[in-house]
């Protein structure tokens, strides 16, 4: 596959005799380009050529085991279109490599196991549950954002649609984050659905046993599809049901050109075959609520009678009419006595309490204690930070020198603060404020995956929670400040996802279920929690963005590379009428370069939007642009990312 824009088309190449019987649309081939050898596919087989001059021949068949389907090629060149990339960076992450022992295994003939109709029970608290459930069954093409009740077992909900889709004869492919939900998935669908038909794809496996689980998929021995953000391409057949879940994680966007979000293509995918689809989480992103508020999927939410029955109780800094004047200084200490009270409460009951820190380490940010100028490195200016209590010094984060001696750069002061406290100290202050319990500390450096039953103080970084079996009784959600005063456009949808997630564990407030988030509760986001309203605030969060025109209410890409080469783009574009052109600005903090840029060079970033119904036509003349630019070699290449989760 050629990678250059400008080359991203079709090209004819004589099949010989011997060839022929091999050389099917969908197969692996070798030819000759431009005197090397280079991978393709064979796109069709035809008697006549548009070429004028003469045709090379295949060098060879690599296998003659058609990858390349016909649908997952539809699907490759739409997402190219509305990404505005190559079809080759597509098929890299739609197609996993070759493996060729595997493929000359012998496999076993499809099994087809009797699907029974699931119990509609788990469905039927939901409003239109049962229907929905029925839809699926019947073959029709029902979409839905799914609004997980608290404490819901999702995995089991999702096996359900999973065995209504099977009953009508068609297969399923499910999308979901990480491998612990890959693993919780697949137990809960296997269990109902049985082992044989569902195979998992995810990124952990090795070479060897992922192309086997895939060529499973492509030869029809698996009807359900489980995993991670590339399982989204995986070519299913008779495909009846796309099922996503959390498409408010960050995993399911890809880092690699052009950038797709497992969302959009597998909603993409469910369009292009007229097949249901369904959208579940904890929380709801702006995106899917946009989805609703089109028309092209419908609420699946339950009652409030039955989201109050099942949520904890949640309260806030300002709850409780005087717990200010009880607590004067509950504003600004780190944990106030309504979450000394809540915590204690929970551990005099015997239960485990959660908390849930931004920060993973021991203080990952400090400053100058007198002048608040942010400690740096001496040698990178990277941030400085404390790896323990009474260490020597303080190590940097990004090249990991240690500074003996901290002296600010701008006042000479030698003494410091943190800005930031991590997880390790977070459970060290709690050790001392709770003696005799004992502490369980979990983050990306070591996560923990669950807890017993009894006392103790877990504390974690989002997305490192461990599980209670019966439930934790109490949650402590500290230095919301971190989530909530980022410069970004997520933010708030970010903040609240980690927090309903936390809150989820949590026992309802019937059982002494009690969430506590250190922030004041006037705060929309806040008042979402509370009220367990991320429907509301989704709808609220779709309303602003459209407001002052970002997405999902518009399509917005952005184009990064040095000036030159990013205003020649740009200028050589042919732009739909209406376009906005902003900027340029600075890359923002935390994206990453363009990969093959001098280093040291300036890298800028300008934001193209256009209105919502005219995405494709902007993708389209920046591609159309890409192509030009790459042909003619006068600049440096640019990155163009529609749509970017981080617009900064």
């Amino acid at each position: 596959m050629l990678t250059v824009p400008h080359l991203d088309r079709d090209f004819d190449y004589l099949v010989t005799a011997e060839q022929s019987d091999d050389a099917q649309p969908g197969v692996r081939v070798r030819v000759r380009f431009h005197g090397r050898l280079v991978d393709a596919f064979v796109l069709e087989r035809r008697s006549d050529t548009d070429h004028a001059g003469k045709l090379g021949r295949l060098d060879r068949v690599v296998s003659a085991e058609p990858v390349l389907t016909p649908e997952i090629r539809r699907l490759v060149d739409a997402v190219a279109a509305r990404y505005a990339g190559t079809r080759p960076d597509v098929l890299r992450l739609a197609i996993p490599p070759r493996h060729a022992r595997v493929e000359r295994e012998t496999s076993s003939p499809a099994v087809v196991s009797v699907q029974q109709p699931p119990d509609p029970a788990g469905w039927a608290r939901y409003q239109r549950g049962e229907r929905f459930l029925a839809a699926l069954g019947e073959n029709r093409a029902a979409r839905a954002v799914w609004q997980a009740l608290p404490g819901e077992l999702w995995a089991d909900r999702f096996a359900e649609a999973a065995a209504a889709a099977l009953c009508g004869g068609r297969s399923v492919l499910a999308v979901v984050p990480d491998q612990k939900d890959v693993d919780l998935l697949h137990e809960a669908v296997a269990a109902r659905c049985g082992a044989d038909d569902t195979v998992a794809l995810a990124a952990g496996l090795g070479p060897a046993a992922r192309y086997r689980r895939w060529l499973a998929v492509l030869r029809g021995r698996a009807r359900v599809v489980i995993g991670t953000r590339s399982a989204v391409f995986a070519p299913v057949h008779d495909l009846g049901l796309v099922l996503v879940w959390d498409d408010g994680d960050d995993s399911l966007s890809e880092p690699r050109a052009p950038y797709p979000h497992a969302r959009e293509v597998a909603m993409l995918r469910a369009h292009q075959l007229r097949c249901a689809a369904v959208i579940g989480g904890w929380t709801r992103t702006a995106e899917a609520q946009a989805l609703v508020r089109s028309g092209w999927a419908h609420d699946l939410v339950a009652a409030r009678p039955v989201v109050r029955s099942c949520s904890p109780r949640v309260v806030g800094l300002e709850d409780g009419g005087y717990a200010e004047e009880r607590d004067p200084a509950a504003r600004s200490a780190r944990l106030p006595s309504v979450a000394l009270r809540a915590a204690r409460t929970a551990l005099d009951a015997s239960r485990p309490v959660l908390v849930q820190v931004p920060r993973r380490g021991y203080v990952p940010s400090l400053a100058c204690a007198k002048c608040r100028t942010v400690a740096r490195c001496r040698h990178c200016a990277g941030p400085l930070s404390l790896s323990e209590r009474g260490g020597e010094g303080a190590v940097c984060r990004w090249c990991g020198r240690h500074d003996p001696v901290l002296r600010c750069t701008r006042c000479g002061s030698g003494a410091v603060r943190a800005v930031v406290v991590g997880a390790r100290r977070t459970a060290e202050e709690l050790g001392r404020a709770f003696p005799g319990q004992s502490v369980i500390t979990s983050s990306g450096e070591s996560v923990v995956a669950t807890v017993g039953e009894g006392p103790a103080l877990v504390v974690a970084t989002p997305g490192a929670e461990p599980a209670a079996p019966q439930g934790y009784g109490a949650a402590l959600l500290l230095d919301s400040w971190a989530l909530l005063g980022r410069q970004d456009l997520r933010a708030a949808e970010d903040t609240l996802r980690r927090w309903l997630s936390v809150a989820t564990l949590v026992r309802p407030r019937g059982d002494g279920g009690v969430v506590v988030v250190v922030a004041e509760t006037s705060l929309p986001t806040v008042q979402a929690l509370i009220r367990w309203d991320p429907v509301g605030h989704a709808e609220l969060e779709l309303d602003s963005r459209a407001e002052v025109g970002l997405p999902p209410s518009s399509h917005m890409a952005a184009v990064d590379g040095l000036p030159p080469a990013v205003t020649a783009l740009l200028d050589g574009a042919e732009l739909p009428a209406g376009t906005d052109v902003l900027g340029p600005v600075e890359l923002p903090p935390g994206v990453r370069r363009p990969a093959g840029l001098p280093a040291g060079a300036e890298v800028i970033r300008m934001l193209v939007r256009v209105d919502r119904g005219r995405g494709h036509e902007l993708a389209a003349a920046l591609r159309r642009a890409i192509r030009v630019q790459s042909a003619r070699r006068e600049h440096e290449p640019v990155r163009v990312q529609m749509d970017p989760l981080h617009i900064g």
